[in-house]
């Protein structure tokens, strides 16, 4: 069933974040943490899957709960949340699910005979004389978890956190365990999949460990992932900027490998030589995957103005005939074939420009400046009958883009769907361009005493061809965007709020 499908690609009320995308069969199925919207800390909820068909991207279907984290015999009180997991198929033909527990220092496996059913308990990684991987003196944090069954039968496991010493000053990485920036590692294991069977060796350095490497200023930070295309390995994570997924090269599982490029941003930053952030970033993890051919990224977003609310997004990636990747733009578009239809209604929050007059800074921010940003959210809580996401807190200079748009028939009508934020009156307008620079508007829609949700409609002659859509709020108080819509215009159609509160003939 082809339909439309944008970022992010699960339904919007859904937060799987650092997914890890596998092919089985002939579906993809999306393992990854999973965020509470409104949550406090990062992946409160048990783990889902989602799948869909390698021919139909559009197609998403929720698989339902397959593991909850209460099911570890370390977690019967369900006190730690679980990490971002991998999956892996194994050579007895059952699926495996590693994972790590927030900082308890070991990764645990599940097992399930099909790939989106009910995993269950298997064990702990462990060294062969008993001890947890992860439980020796001064042992490495072992944390995100990226697994790999190579052709040969040999079964591969990569882990590592590596946050820079500013971090470490302010707590992170120093919860009863032993970090350092020196780098992830990688172990062999047993044919049974939990025991450690080779030294643990460093794989991809740290920002303390890096200098002559190829990697400085991409070091590794965390969210360890491992593929194999055309026979060649391509280690993928998180690097020490945090909003970007980039990869590096090797002819072997274990060693040599080299700095291969930048993959995705969650802000932009790096695509075409862009230096500023184009949306509020935070942490990114996720993995890249063949599909029917063609090779996808995915990553995640924030929203809510915090780092517990991430979803996943995707983007097709083109690797050139030397094995080398390209960049990937984050757009609204995603799987949608990186365009938008050029009809229809569109939920605010698949935003992938979104900044205020200061610009967009990491999601994560002292109390005092949260009212300077604009940001996306949601009514209610999580689940299916959530309201669709909408953007909040839009005050003067916010910009607001979606990627893109191919126009074959210029003439339409815009119909903007807006509320008031707050308590301030409300007195300004949106202007409307295809360059974020705003050198040449296409129409102004005004917005003042808006008290309740309030639909504006006018009419805009748009450029034929690709182009995205900008929007730009001028004037006072804060303001809502809940959705826009794009039509065919229509003989007789009338402009300006809809009830009359204001007309708006351009």
């Amino acid at each position: 069933m082809k339909r439309n499908i944008y970022n992010p690609y699960l339904p919007s009320y859904e937060y799987v974040p650092d997914g890890e995308p596998h092919v089985f069969g002939d579906r993809i199925y999306i393992y990854g943490s999973h965020d509470r919207f409104g949550g406090k800390v990062y992946c409160e909820n048990d783990y889902v899957c989602w799948s869909a068909p390698i021919f139909d991207l559009s197609d998403w279907k929720y698989e339902g709960i397959i593991y909850k984290k209460i099911q570890d015999p370390e977690n019967r009180n369900g006190k730690h949340q679980m990490y971002a997991p991998d999956v892996v198929y194994g050579i007895d033909g059952r699926y495996y699910l590693y994972y790590g527990l927030d900082f308890m220092n070991r990764i645990a496996v599940a097992v399930c005979d099909s790939p989106a059913g009910k995993y269950e308990f298997y064990g702990e990684v462990r060294y062969k004389d008993g001890t947890a991987y992860g439980k020796r003196k001064k042992e490495k944090f072992r944390f995100d978890p990226g697994v790999l069954a190579d052709e040969d039968g040999r079964i591969w496991l990569y882990t590592g956190f590596c946050p820079q010493r500013k971090y470490m000053q302010l707590g992170l990485g120093l919860i009863g365990v032993h970090c350092d920036a020196v780098g992830n590692q990688v172990v062999e294991l047993e044919q049974d999949m939990v025991t450690v069977k080779s030294e643990p060796r460093t794989l991809i350095p740290g920002a303390s460990a890096s200098r002559g490497t190829g990697f400085e200023g991409h070091e590794f930070y965390e969210a360890s992932s491992i593929r194999k295309f055309n026979g060649k390995y391509y280690f993928i994570y998180s690097s020490v900027l945090s909003h970007e997924l980039v990869y590096a090269v090797s002819d072997f599982p274990d060693k040599d490998f080299v700095f291969g490029g930048i993959l995705h941003s969650n802000a932009n930053i790096g695509f075409n030589g862009e230096t500023e952030a184009l949306y509020y970033w935070g942490n990114n993890h996720g993995s890249v995957e063949k599909i029917d051919g063609k090779y996808y990224v995915f990553g995640h977003r924030q929203t809510n103005q915090n780092e517990q609310c991430r979803q996943g997004i995707a983007e097709q990636i083109r690797m050139g005939r030397d094995g080398r990747f390209e960049m990937a733009e984050m757009t609204s578009a995603g799987l949608n074939g990186g365009i938008l239809p050029e009809h229809g209604s569109f939920e605010a929050g698949i935003a992938c420009v979104l900044y205020g007059k200061k610009g967009a800074c990491k999601t994560v921010m002292p109390k005092r400046e949260r009212i300077l940003h604009p940001y996306i959210t949601q009514q209610g809580a999580d689940r299916e009958d959530s309201p669709g996401q909408y953007i909040t807190n839009i005050s003067d200079g916010t910009v607001i883009g979606y990627k893109y748009f191919y126009i074959a028939e210029k003439r339409k009508i815009l119909s903007l769907v807006v509320s008031k934020a707050g308590k301030q009156e409300v007195h300004g307008k949106f202007i409307v361009s295809i360059k974020r620079t705003f050198s040449d508007i296409l129409a102004e829609i005004v917005v003042e005493a808006v008290n309740k949700e309030r639909t504006a409609v006018i009419r805009i002659d748009l450029p034929e061809g690709k182009h995205p859509l900008y929007f730009k709020y001028i004037g006072s108080g804060r303001t809502n965007l809940w959705e826009f819509s794009l039509e065919a215009e229509k003989e007789g159609e009338r402009y300006g709020y809809k009830e009359s509160i204001i007309e708006n003939d351009n």
